[in-house]
Order: structure tokens, then C-alpha cells, then sequence
């Protein structure tokens, strides 16, 4: 979409060399506009170059809106000057305004969650921490142990940060279509947050953006339409929190040594499963970690809210484990599915891949 919308770009700017034809040369394609002075075909040449460069910007990721807005007022201006000949133009314009106003919100939106995933990362220790032995883990299950060992985390430096790229796609109801996404995570292990964002291709030039939060025990969830018009905006909600809870205990999978946490107790199911709970600040959350024989990680199910409204009620929910992949010496669930087993019915509304994972890092991407 992004090479369409250049295009448009592309197409639009040329049409305004037409007012600059006019005022500085005699063709046949002059004598279908009124009269047009030597200024205004100036101007009509200026807006033609504007919209190539935001064409250009919009390919190499530059922040293009701001020269996009002010090509789009110059070009509406010019349409209204020459109105019964280019009067249809304002429909691009339109376009491109829409447009430009998103991408302007999503630009608002990731500056907002990049200075959380700052404030997450800053302060945290990342240099001569403690290499983890064998000795550090007897206290934990069994199980447990196997899982750090098989993981490759002995011998490793304890991880304080993370820092990770997903990709993969969602739904939000069970026969809802499949959406695309991106996202990046950011997580304080030592006083355990995490700050989640995603881009979600709902539609043709149309993004969905959500950010997903947890920081001192709080769970916080925004999501937005195209960055701009608001769709989720919840907090100070303790079903959030719990949700927020639940959802850090599931993905400490990806960085394994977190199991040593002073806020993490477990508890023997049988052998091939133990109970972690992650209290912080008067709240607990549990949730169920089962493994194969060799200590890799199968699933992790919990009760947890099916949203964060008064009637959202404790449901099942697991993640499944579909494939592993060594990062940094470290071997993690890379690839994995999150299914509500709802009464109605499985509802497997999330499967991603982590692409691209880091420890001890406090950089944002």
C-alpha cells in the first residue's frame, strides 16, 4: 500500500505542472485552464515538488505528513483558484489529507509509547551481573530446573532487560478474519514490567495500533484506529492488572532465568508440570507450565479475564508451544499460539513468532 499511495503522490504532482504550463508556456493543454500568471505557475510548480519529496519521503520511512499537510493546503488553494478545471482534484487531496492526519496520530502514538518503553528500561543494571549455576536453581521443582538447564541459561548472565520484534496475526472474534501484525515488547525483569506495542493492518492504509502495559502491579491497554480515534482505553482496572500479571508470567518463556525471581514461587504438579505464581504488591496470579521429558516448555494455561469490563469472567487460556529456536545461546518458544477455550468453543485468536530477541539491552529499537 505504501507504493500505492506514492504513486498517487506521484500521479497528483504531475497534474500541477499543468497551472506552471500555463503561466510560463503556450501548449494546447494551457488553453483548457483560465489564465494563470507567472506567480501562481510558480506556485503550481512549488506544489508539483512538494509531493514528489513527500512521494520519496513516504518510500524511505521519513516523517513525510508535515510537508504532505502543507502540500495538500498549497494544492487546494490552487484547485479553488482554478476551480472549474481542477475542481476534481480535491477528491486526491482528500485522500492524501486522510492520510497525512494518520500518520501524523501514529506518530503521536509511538512517541508516546517510546517514552514508556524508556522510563521501563532505564536504570536497569546490565553490565557484571551474575553468571547462573546450577547451584542457584536446586530450590526450584525439578521440572523446573530441567527447563533453565535444557534453555542454555546455565552459565549465561542472569537477564535483567529484554528487548524482542513479533510478527504474525489475530482476530478478535472467532470467525473474524485474520490481521497481520507487528510488534516490539520491551521488559524490566528486576522490577517486572513490560511495555507492548503493536501495528495491526486492519485495512488498505488503515493500521490499528495498541500498546499494552504493565508497571508497579498496574495494567494499562490502548488501542486506537489509525492512531487517532480511540478504541480501548483502559486502567485502573484490577482485571487488567491481573490480566497484565498473567500475561508477563506467560512470557518470562523467553527469557527462562526470570524463574529465579524473588516474586516467582513454584509449586510441584506432577512430573512434568509446576505452578508458577508471580505476586507483586498484594496481587498473585498463577498459571500452569507444562513440559516434555526433555524440559522444553509444551504449554502454559491459566485463568485469566476475558476482558476487562464488570461481566468479564475467569476463563481458560493457554499458549501452545509450536517450535523453538536458539537466540544469544538461549533456546525459547520462538513460535506459539494463545487460545480462549471458551464454552462455546476454542477461540485461537493469536499466533506470532518472535523474530529478533535481545538481553541485557536497554536501547530501543
Amino acid at each position: 500500500m505504501k507504493s500505492a499511495f506514492s504513486f498517487i503522490l506521484i500521479i497528483h504532482g504531475l497534474i500541477h505542472l499543468i497551472g506552471y504550463v500555463k503561466a510560463f508556456f503556450e501548449t494546447d493543454i494551457s488553453k483548457q485552464l483560465v489564465g494563470v500568471s507567472k506567480p501562481i505557475g510558480s506556485i503550481w510548480l512549488v506544489t508539483f515538488i512538494m509531493f514528489i519529496v513527500v512521494s520519496i519521503q513516504v518510500q524511505t520511512g521519513k516523517k513525510w505528513f508535515y510537508l504532505g499537510l502543507i502540500a495538500v493546503l498549497a494544492s487546494q488553494i490552487l484547485i479553488i483558484l482554478a476551480w472549474s478545471d481542477a475542481k476534481f482534484g480535491t477528491i486526491t487531496n482528500i485522500v492524501i489529507l486522510l492520510v497525512s492526519i494518520s500518520a501524523f496520530a501514529s506518530d503521536r502514538f509511538d512517541a508516546l509509547v517510546e517514552k514508556e518503553s524508556k522510563q521501563i528500561v532505564q536504570n536497569i543494571k546490565t553490565k557484571n551481573l551474575p553468571i547462573i549455576s546450577e547451584n542457584d536453581i536446586v530450590h526450584l521443582p525439578q521440572i523446573v530446573q530441567k527447563w533453565i538447564i535444557n534453555s542454555g541459561s546455565i552459565g549465561n548472565p542472569i537477564v535483567q532487560s529484554v528487548r524482542l520484534k513479533q510478527i504474525g496475526n489475530m482476530r478478535t472474534k472467532p470467525n473474524s478474519k485474520w490481521m497481520p501484525f507487528e510488534a516490539t515488547q520491551y521488559f524490566n525483569v528486576e522490577n517486572p514490567s513490560f511495555v507492548w506495542q503493536t501495528k495491526v493492518a486492519a485495512l488498505p492504509l488503515i493500521n490499528i495500533h495498541g500498546r499494552d502495559k504493565l508497571k508497579d502491579g498496574k495494567g494499562e491497554m490502548l488501542i486506537k484506529l489509525a492512531g487517532l480515534l480511540p478504541l480501548v482505553k483502559a486502567s485502573d482496572n484490577p482485571k487488567i492488572d491481573s490480566s497484565a500479571m498473567h500475561r508477563y508470567l506467560a512470557e518470562i518463556c523467553w527469557f527462562p532465568s526470570a524463574a529465579l525471581s524473588n516474586y516467582l514461587s513454584w509449586e510441584i504438579i506432577n512430573f512434568n508440570a509446576a505452578k508458577g505464581t508471580f505476586t507483586y504488591k498484594d496481587q498473585s496470579v498463577s498459571g500452569i507450565f507444562t513440559f516434555n521429558d526433555k524440559g522444553d516448555l509444551i504449554t502454559f494455561e491459566a485463568k485469566r479475564y476475558y476482558g476487562g469490563s464488570e461481566n468479564s469472567k475467569l476463563e481458560k487460556w493457554q499458549i501452545t508451544v509450536e517450535a523453538y529456536r536458539v537466540f544469544h545461546d538461549i533456546k525459547i518458544p520462538y513460535k506459539s499460539n494463545v487460545t480462549w477455550k471458551l464454552k462455546e468453543g476454542d477461540f485461537n485468536w493469536l499466533n506470532l513468532e518472535v523474530v529478533a530477541i535481545d538481553y541485557n539491552s536497554t536501547v530501543i529499537y
